[in-house]
């Protein structure tokens, strides 16, 4: 019932994930964001920083908040403010790399709810990112995807299928891009 201490099973990793957790935060604030530091994205745009080590973290734990909510039956989308900014980031963070795209050259375009759009554009020269302005007209996309901020997070962190984002174009290509690991 209580395990071997009286504690519920997990409560004390829990209590130790808690404590990591404020004490990474501490860290990174003394840092101060333009830190440079040790990253895993080194071939993508985003800064080797503090700072972007702190944003980076935000989506990771808004899609763990919904994980734990959705186990428990009560689902929540992201905040708009975490999801537009979390979006951009996983854009620039996460998909753009000067590791050759191994497919057929693409575009993809994300259109949120909220007004906001990026182009992805998938190339031997690797994956590039732009943000869409309503002044600019690009030629059409291969594929695109439109949703909330929220939703198109979700999906890339692969917690909703495609099928709950409206979507036009060559689905393949998300399949491929869902497939593709840059890091092999």
């Amino acid at each position: 019932m209580g395990g071997r201490h009286g504690r519920a099973p997990g409560s004390r990793g829990t209590a130790g994930l808690v404590d990591r957790v404020r004490r990474s935060t501490d860290e990174l604030r003394e840092a101060g964001p333009d830190r440079r530091c040790w990253t895993w994205w080194d071939d993508s745009p985003s800064p080797q920083t503090s700072g972007a080590w702190a944003r980076r973290q935000v989506p990771e734990i808004a899609v763990h908040a919904y994980d734990v909510q959705l186990t428990v039956g009560a689902p929540q989308p992201l905040s708009e403010e975490v999801a537009l900014d979390g979006f951009d980031d996983c854009q620039f963070t996460l998909c753009a790399t000067t590791v050759a795209w191994p497919h057929q050259p693409a575009v993809v375009d994300y259109h949120t709810t909220e007004g906001r759009s990026w182009r992805l554009r998938l190339s031997a020269d690797g994956a590039q990112v732009t943000r869409l302005t309503s002044a600019a007209a690009p030629a059409p996309a291969d594929v695109s995807a439109r949703g909330t901020a929220s939703d198109l997070v979700l999906f890339f962190y692969g917690r909703i299928p495609l099928n709950a984002l409206k979507y036009e174009g060559d689905r393949r290509i998300f399949d491929q891009l869902i497939a593709w690991d840059p890091s092999v």
